[in-house]
């Protein structure tokens, strides 16, 4: 089974930009057909040869799944472990840190821990998890040096990848020669999504992909952006997926595989 080799994140942390970009409630089986059927220019060139990876998300729903990436627990590779990670909080008795790991010391999220690094720490948010709004909505952002949401970043947006990317683009051009650790919650293809198919008028499949295919193409700016920067190290992924009906199931916060199983990738972009 396809996995993403193990980088040296020692040899990342300090001299690169680290993105996070997750690409709210997006199924593995979408992001994989889509892929196969050549609808991603942009994504697909930094995609190994297969396609996306395969792995599990630790949670079902974006507020528990973000809490675990923050803490450096990343989708799992899909198949019998341990697995390494990339990064990492002081855990005693961890069986998935390896030297290639970065581990953040005194920190209970690696947000602090890149903060620590020297790294400008930006949110964009999407989903309601990152509105702040109420104490709820204001806890991941809060993590972070500077967080943005505005209604126009929302699930309910027809536009609101582009808007997004274009204040990331913003915000990295201000940032200067300081290095950020740059987080972006896209919410486009969490539901309602028929609005990206036309006369859809009900989520399904077929508008979850039409959704996807609109984040890539607004995500050629953001990589643009990066490049112009100097080299940048992407982790892009879904916190978890939905269900359409499969088995009776619908949504997500629940453990259909339609919801466990997510796409995961992480590139580097050279200047």
């Amino acid at each position: 089974m396809l996995e993403t080799p193990m980088p040296d994140m020692h040899r990342i942390v300090g001299s690169h930009d680290v993105v996070m970009i997750t690409l709210d409630a997006l199924r593995f089986d979408a992001a994989q057909r889509c892929f196969e059927r050549g609808e991603l220019p942009v994504l697909a060139p930094h995609l190994p040869t297969e396609g996306w990876e395969l792995r599990h998300t630790p949670g079902s729903f974006t507020y528990a799944a973000h809490t675990a990436f923050f803490a450096g627990f990343l989708p799992t590779p899909a198949r019998p472990g341990p697995h390494p990670r990339l990064f990492a909080l002081e855990f005693e008795g961890s069986e998935t840190i390896v030297p290639q790991t970065f581990v953040f010391s005194g920190r209970a999220d690696i947000v602090g821990g890149f903060r620590d690094q020297g790294y400008r720490t930006i949110c964009i948010g999407g989903v309601g998890f990152f509105n702040r709004r109420n104490s709820l909505g204001s806890q991941l952002p809060g993590l972070f040096e500077e967080s943005h949401w505005q209604p126009e970043f929302g699930v309910t947006a027809l536009d609101s990848t582009e808007r997004q990317v274009a204040l990331a683009c913003e915000r990295l051009q201000a940032t200067g020669d300081q290095r950020c650790f740059l987080f972006i919650n896209v919410s486009a293809i969490h539901q309602p999504n028929r609005h990206y198919l036309p006369a859809c008028e009900t989520d399904g499949p077929d508008s979850h992909c039409a959704a996807l295919r609109y984040v890539d193409g607004e995500l050629a700016a953001l990589f643009t952006a990066l490049r112009a920067r100097g080299p940048a190290f992407v982790i892009i992924c879904s916190d978890h997926g939905t269900a359409y009906g499969e088995d009776g199931f619908h949504g997500h916060r629940l453990a259909h595989e339609t919801v466990m199983n997510v796409p995961y990738a992480h590139f580097v972009l050279s200047p």
